[in-house]
């Protein structure tokens, strides 16, 4: 992966003899953010960082070069699975493994994983189930240093623990009951669409959700209540979403209108997820 190069020229007919002060390349990955008033956005770029919350309002251009590199392994793939891994990682690799997306398969309590010592590290230490509030009323479950990252990938307004539990299974469990009555995925389009104002009572939900499940299960209720709120550097939500991605758009211009979640909203509603590129060799200047 290479980072920032400020001698070459970026390709694409109509961004040649732009006069643009900065100018980075390399893989990017999800962004990374911080939790303020309203969220920081960072996007990694090869060993570089590009300050996004600075750039709304400001027209950008990005080009993918064709290149995808395994967030694994690093070896160039054809396809992106899973959000940046190439397919061999995607069978072997911890990080890929089917209880990343459903925590109640995990059997690291039992000494059964793809890499025991990666196991140990990411699923046998404290896992905080939560509601919150994205499209609508949804569960989740996390490792307890991912909050409030979680929340904020997803886009979340709002968010209170639910539950804490000493592995990612026992949460796992939790979540497969709540399933039932709660939402456990984001309409990431309602979520962009919304202004984060909410009528739902998150302490009186949480509170519900408790009561339905069994008594070996209450146990790990969470005495947190706070209700962590978010706001996202997006003054105006779209409304008419149209979804581009590098494969079919290998060039995208346009001026970020905002950040939410892990996506960059542009000019003419179009919307851009970050996280879906993960490994994706961009150029890109501003």
């Amino acid at each position: 992966m290479t980072g920032i190069n400020r001698d070459k020229p970026v390709l694409g007919e109509n961004l040649t003899g732009r006069k643009n002060k900065h100018k980075y390349e390399g893989s990017i990955l999800k962004m990374r953010t911080e939790h303020a008033s309203p969220v920081n956005y960072f996007l990694p770029v090869g060993d570089q960082e590009i300050e996004m919350n600075a750039l709304i309002g400001h027209e950008i251009h990005m080009l993918f070069t064709g290149q995808i590199h395994c967030i694994a392994c690093g070896k160039i793939t054809k396809t992106s699975f899973s959000q940046g891994f190439c397919y061999s990682c995607l069978q072997t690799a911890p990080e890929a493994s089917e209880s990343i997306i459903r925590p109640e398969l995990s059997k690291a309590e039992f000494d059964i994983a793809r890499d025991l010592d990666w196991a140990r590290k990411h699923d046998l230490i404290d896992h905080v189930v939560y509601l919150a509030v994205t499209s609508e009323l949804k569960v989740g479950v996390t490792r307890h240093h991912q909050l409030p990252t979680r929340w904020i990938d997803q886009g979340a307004s709002y968010a209170i623990r639910l539950a804490k539990t000493p592995n990612r299974h026992i949460a796992g469990i939790i979540e497969v009951f709540l399933k039932k009555y709660f939402a456990d995925r984001t309409n990431w389009q309602e979520m962009l669409k919304t202004d984060g104002k909410t009528d739902i009572n998150l302490p009186e939900e949480k509170k519900k959700a408790l009561e339905l499940l069994p008594p070996e299960l209450q146990k790990y209720s969470c005495i947190d209540h706070e209700i962590v709120s978010i706001h996202y550097p997006l003054a105006e939500p779209p409304q008419k979403i149209k979804s581009v991605i590098f494969d079919k758009t290998p060039e995208i211009e346009g001026i970020l209108k905002g950040i939410k979640g892990q996506y960059l909203v542009f000019n003419e509603n179009r919307v851009l997820n970050i996280r879906k590129h993960n490994g994706y060799f961009l150029k890109i200047q501003y």
